[in-house]
């Protein structure tokens, strides 16, 4: 009988992910020449993990590889080598190595092997040659018997797995497999514990096997394929010797009495991967990948389990309320669809903590990534995380992490001097980069802040003015200057390298940002430092709005977006040739963009002074929206257009209110980007709507 233990892909492949960001941490925190013994016993236990867990299922290339990794760990551990930059960075990249070698194999695809080689030869190099091999003669000296007549020719194995060893995802076939590659091998099977077939239970395991392997190899290599197993399993491993090879021709003779399955065709017909396993696996990894899943705290559990029951027994009482109702019963309804309200809202709130991940995850990789610019900048810098527990939904964790990359790079790049640099302008030669996320009202707050030299206004205006982006005379406020490099195509760096400075980057990081319902904005200062400060919804599938009417239509603006609302004064308006109208507000103007004209739709107010102004901002400017009526404010459950029909410009997805009908999220820094150009805006939006 085979057990499935492609079953077990998903779980081994998560698993092996975090035990590779934990190695990439845990390397990254030791210190030069004095080694944490914890600390490598952490990695040591990752990297060891993986290695079985690969051997286990049939991935003997990342078990190779891993095994490698495995013994310039020990070595490390047990105080042979001591712990330099060098083997730090050898083990780091063999860390990435790793992890395309499982992504690789997890989606089915090929390997890079003339990489993998190279990193194998550094860590065989680091290694020295023939420690390993050295190792393994003193491991078979220790378990020789001292006597000159004797001599070992062989090993005599008798392996029980645990009952619930198949449970677990190993199978023993495989390990038996492993063994026959090492030599001759000669197999007893004992099935004395398995029960009547109506007792049998498909997953426990009740055979045995004893074995006679002959070989010259070393009782470590027959450990090793063990030791995945090693707790749920009893197994004896004793040295075979001359004297006992009548018995062994003997075992092997009555194994050849019996019919011919040896344990290469065992290994040939039930578990060697066939093409078809290869299909399952990749098609088991598409529809199921180890991103789709999330690790919930039970105390998460819990609390949706107890809201449940809150909810039956409310559904319960209006069941009861419902079978029976006289107009006495009028208070007890309204009490109980009250309390159906409160019940509905406690669940939401429940079922979308359960999406909620700390910002840690996205913080994790930049300690590797300000390691490995730093060396190759030359730079220092000092990297403080703070805010790590701060959490948010899955979805948007998943869309930030790009643009966090692209900010990072380019404070390490443009905004951190170099050590002499720093000196001469009087500051500390370590450069200080500081990543903080708090959360403020239903956002969350992520801020990238460092002490270099802030933005050069002069150099990027002029830069600007170089390419066309600004005119000569413009008279720009330095906020105006800053935004210019969210421009595309913009950069200011002089040589191009593969930190930064090829011109894409920071608009893709503004795009990315708008797509999510967040905003970016920049506080800096030269001489001193940067900041950019970014602000996101804590969840997409939940937000505030206001619902507004505009002729026989609704629609729901982000309450994030709205500055204030105010009844038009037609004192206030002022008419802009090529520019359309503009309302004086204090001491600024905002454009006004009326939404019937925008979406194409027959008005029934079009004098400003009857409706409503409604000031929004996005993309750094403010702009008003002229709208019939403001209708309320609700949270509404978001839609997206793109996944259920296609995108649309101007707007950001759909709700469905209570009363049934669809109302369109309005998406503010897409109306603004419509107003910039209105002959293309309209005609989009148009066309949109006659197909």
């Amino acid at each position: 009988m085979s057990i499935d233990i492609s079953q077990f892909h998903d779980v081994f492949f998560e698993e092996s992910f975090e035990g590779l960001d934990a190695m990439e941490s845990g390397l990254l925190n030791l210190e030069d020449g004095a080694a944490d013994v914890e600390a490598i016993n952490t990695i040591f236990r990752a990297a060891h993990s993986i290695k079985g867990g690969a051997g286990t299922f049939g991935f003997m290339a990342v078990s190779e590889f891993t095994h490698k990794m495995e013994t310039l760990l020990d070595e490390m551990r047990n105080g042979e080598r001591e712990v330099t930059p060098e083997s730090t960075n050898v083990l780091l990249e063999a860390v990435d190595v790793l992890r395309e070698m499982l992504t690789a194999v997890q989606q089915d695809e090929d390997t890079d092997d003339a990489r993998i080689e190279a990193v194998c030869q550094q860590l065989i190099e680091m290694l020295g040659g023939g420690d390993e091999s050295s190792e393994i003669e003193q491991e078979t000296e220790a378990d020789s018997v001292d006597s000159d007549d004797e001599k070992s020719i062989g090993w005599k194995i008798d392996f029980r797995p645990h009952l619930h060893m198949l449970q677990t995802g190993n199978d023993p076939v495989r390990l038996l497999r492993e063994l026959d590659s090492l030599g001759d091998l000669s197999v007893n099977l004992d099935d004395s514990q398995l029960p009547l077939f109506s007792d049998l239970e498909p997953e426990d395991s009740y055979l045995a096997w004893h074995m006679e392997l002959i070989s010259d190899v070393a009782k470590e290599e027959i450990v090793e394929i063990f030791e995945w197993v090693e707790d749920d399993c009893d197994l004896t491993i004793e040295a075979l010797f001359a004297a006992a090879e009548t018995s062994t021709e003997l075992s092997e003779e009555t194994e050849t009495q019996q019919p011919e399955e040896s344990i290469a065709e065992i290994t040939e017909t039930e578990l060697k991967p066939t093409a078809g396993e290869k299909t399952e696996t990749k098609q088991k990894s598409t529809t199921t990948p180890a991103a789709a899943s999330i690790r919930v705290g039970t105390d998460k559990i819990d609390s949706l389990i107890n809201m449940v029951g809150e909810l039956v027994i409310t559904q319960s009482m209006l069941s009861q309320v419902g079978d029976n109702f006289t107009e006495d019963m009028l208070p007890q309804l309204i009490d109980g669809l009250a309390q159906l309200e409160r019940n509905t809202r406690e669940m939401q709130e429940g079922v979308m903590r359960i999406r909620m991940l700390p910002i840690s995850f996205a913080f994790n990789r930049f300690p590797r990534l300000v390691h490995d610019l730093t060396d190759k900048s030359g730079k220092q810098v000092d990297l403080k995380l703070t805010g790590e527990q701060t959490e948010l939904d899955k979805t948007v964790m998943e869309k930030i992490g790009d643009p966090l990359v692209h900010l990072v790079r380019n404070s390490l790049d443009h905004g951190l001097e170099t050590p002499e640099v720093r000196l001469a302008a009087g500051k500390s030669e370590t450069g200080t980069l500081k990543l903080n996320a708090y959360h403020q009202g239903g956002n969350i707050v992520i801020e990238i802040e460092d002490d270099g030299a802030g933005l050069d206004e002069d150099k990027i205006f002029n830069k600007a003015v170089e390419k066309g982006l600004v005119n000569k005379t413009d008279n720009l406020n330095p906020e105006k200057i800053h935004e210019l490099i969210f421009m595309p195509g913009f950069s200011t760096a002089d040589v191009v390298s593969d930190i930064s400075g090829r011109g894409v980057g920071m608009d893709v990081v503004r795009k990315n940002i708008h797509s999510l319902g967040g905003s970016v904005e920049i506080d800096s200062k030269q001489g001193s430092g940067t900041k950019f400060t970014i602000r996101l919804p804590l969840t997409l599938a939940i937000m505030d709005g206001q619902t507004i009417r505009v002729a026989n239509e609704n629609y729901i603006l982000p309450l994030v977006s709205i500055v204030e609302s105010i009844e038009i004064k037609s004192t206030d308006i002022k008419q802009v040739s090529g520019k359309g109208e503009l309302y004086k507000l204090r001491e600024d103007y905002v454009p006004v963009i009326r939404l019937y004209d925008v979406f194409n739709i027959e008005p029934l107010i079009t004098d400003l002074e009857e409706g409503l102004l409604v000031v929004v901002e996005g993309d750094g400017q403010k702009v008003g929206l002229f709208i019939d009526d403001l209708l309320g404010q609700q949270q509404v459950v978001i839609k997206s257009l793109e996944t259920n029909y296609r995108k649309v410009v101007g707007l950001s997805g759909a709700t469905i209110l209570g009363d049934g009908t669809v109302a369109l999220i309005l998406d503010v820094p897409g109306l603004i980007s419509l107003y910039r150009e209105p002959s293309s805006g309209k005609s989009l939006v148009k066309s949109e709507r006659a197909a």
